[in-house]
């Protein structure tokens, strides 16, 4: 698949990891629906990206929402060839801390935005891509979801955020498989400390600190970086079925 030929639908859009791969496929030519509950941002991103891309206001977690909102996104741009899920959340809280157990609604609603969300939005598209004429390598879409190296090597006070990207992760085979007969691709990137709007509240002392955690290259990774990444999922066909860190070979301490 080729950038430019590309129609891709991408949560989380309006900003981060999101909007990087969002221009970075308006920059190759192809066209992008942003789907994010920031309306703000939203507009912001729009006017950056220009006429290539629409913003739809959705709730990732809402079975009905999304519906609505991939069909609207692939009749704006005449079609649809990928998704990319980026939206999520992240908030830390212990297991059982200082101000008693973790309330199930709180891991709840972790699982339903990041774990649930990208079900959702993955399973509608392929819904959509079954229908598109392989091009010449069989294939009719992809799809990308997102992760976290939490996965793998999940902090204190990371029990929920771990359990949805573990999710994620899990997902990436079965449905690749799943989905292989309708040659529509699935995977996964677990990004590694990356400068997005999960960590901008933090102080810049604190981010340099978190980036020399880093073994090489020694910095947070940058949301292009993981555009980048995104431009070579979409555009190597044997690039199936697997989960990919991204994260300069990083594994998280206990704290």
């Amino acid at each position: 698949m080729q950038i430019q030929d590309v129609r891709a639908i991408i949560t989380g859009g309006a900003s981060g990891l999101g909007l990087a791969t969002a221009e970075m496929i308006v920059r190759g030519g192809g066209k992008v629906a942003l789907l994010d509950v920031n309306e703000q941002a939203g507009a912001s991103a729009l006017q950056a990206l220009g006429q290539a891309a629409s913003f739809h206001k959705v709730d990732v977690t809402s079975e009905p929402a999304v519906i609505a909102a991939v069909k609207a996104a692939a009749t704006a741009m005449g079609g649809l060839d990928a998704a990319i899920n980026c939206a999520g959340i992240g908030p830390p809280k212990r297991f059982v801390g200082k101000d008693g157990p973790m309330p199930g609604d709180f891991f709840r609603k972790v699982i339903e935005i990041n774990l649930v969300g990208s079900f959702l939005v993955s399973v509608q598209a392929a819904v959509l891509m079954q229908q598109n004429a392989p091009n010449a390598a069989g294939e009719r879409g992809v799809i990308v979801m997102t992760a976290s190296v939490a996965a793998y090597d999940g902090q204190v006070g990371q029990v929920a955020y771990s359990a949805s990207k573990g999710g994620i992760v899990g997902m990436t085979l079965p449905m690749a498989r799943d989905l292989s007969s309708s040659g529509i691709r699935v995977m996964t990137v677990a990004p590694g400390i990356f400068e997005t709007p999960l960590l901008a509240a933090l102080p810049e002392e604190a981010k340099a600190s978190l980036g020399k955690q880093v073994p090489f290259p020694p910095r947070l990774g940058q949301p292009a970086e993981y555009a980048q990444f995104v431009q070579q999922i979409l555009e190597n066909t044997m690039l199936n079925g697997e989960t990919v860190r991204l994260d300069g070979a990083i594994r998280m301490a206990p704290r």
